[in-house]
């Protein structure tokens, strides 16, 4: 199932933890990022702006398949 703006998602641990992206920056994932819902605010090619409302948090970029519809 294709994510789209609205969606309530979070992130693939496997996916994320072995990426480019987290090669490029600090590996220690906060575990709200795989255990809590987030909204999908935008999306920009093949990345997805995803707002977790439950903490301050900031909003965060990550790519598509990187995410999975929270159920």
């Amino acid at each position: 199932m294709a994510v789209k703006k609205g969606d309530m998602v979070r992130a693939v641990r496997e996916k994320l933890e072995n990426s480019l992206e987290a090669q490029a920056s600090d590996s220690r994932f906060p575990s709200y990022l795989f255990d809590s819902k987030g909204e999908v605010v935008d999306i920009k090619g093949d990345y997805a702006l995803v707002k977790f409302g439950k903490v301050p948090t900031p909003n965060i970029w990550l790519r598509l398949d990187q995410l999975e519809v929270f159920k």
